[in-house]
């Protein structure tokens, strides 16, 4: 309802959906949204917006990110939104392994290192320079399986380490491995946005798009 609500801006592109819409269902996470970066690929789009089922978007969300996508100078924008949990926090991060981010007041802009995917706004010029060195596996689509690219994965490695003579092991969530990676390669500056390459923190969030965070079996909300 959330999704189907929202405002549409003025001249935006279809009767039925403003935007062209991919919905991968049945899939985890990460093989999802590297479904919508292969679309994104053949058809040579210029914007990617990431919007996860379970997030409910404020009823103004497309005309905030209508005036990103419209100014341009910023390659990554997400959203506001918190955890499922009690207590609840907000899923922002400045830097690893210190917990969450908290020092901002609702309606600011706040640059930050990690951000969720559930509402987040991405130019393609990441993507696309992503795609072409990303490995290539499949998944199953139907009877068939389709070839997509690993732009984006959920990190889940385990391995023996002999200086320490212990298993080592490595998990979390493929919105923060996009980040890390992006910042690892210097993908903003080769794909052509050198100022925003230069901070510390390169990834807006824009805390007035406030969205919930539902639980489907419940319909709880967070916070």
């Amino acid at each position: 309802m959330a999704r189907y609500g929202q405002i549409i801006p003025p001249n935006w592109s279809c009767a039925y959906a403003p935007i062209s819409a991919v919905v991968p269902t049945g899939y985890l996470v990460a093989n999802a949204q590297n479904i919508a970066v292969q679309t994104v690929v053949s058809q040579d789009f210029e914007w990617l917006f990431l919007h996860e089922d379970d997030v409910v978007l404020p009823p103004d969300a497309f005309m905030k990110i209508n005036s990103y996508i419209r100014k341009a100078d910023v390659p990554v924008v997400s959203g506001l939104y918190f955890l499922k949990a009690n207590p609840t926090e907000p899923i922002l991060y400045r830097g690893r392994g210190n917990s969450y981010f908290d020092g901002f007041k609702i309606g600011r802009k706040v640059w930050v290192d990690g951000v969720p995917t559930g509402c987040l706004l991405i130019h393609c010029s990441l993507l696309k320079l992503m795609y072409e060195e990303s490995e290539e596996y499949t998944v199953p689509q139907g009877v068939s399986t389709l070839t997509i690219r690993k732009v984006f994965e959920t990190p889940a490695k385990t391995w023996y380490d002999p200086e320490s003579t212990q298993y080592m092991s490595q998990m979390g969530t493929s919105d923060l491995n996009w980040c890390d990676r992006v910042m690892k390669d210097n993908v903003l500056k080769r794909a052509g946005w050198p100022k925003i390459a230069r901070k510390k923190y390169p990834f807006l969030c824009d805390t007035k798009i406030l969205c919930k965070h539902i639980d489907l079996s419940t319909g709880k909300t967070y916070p």
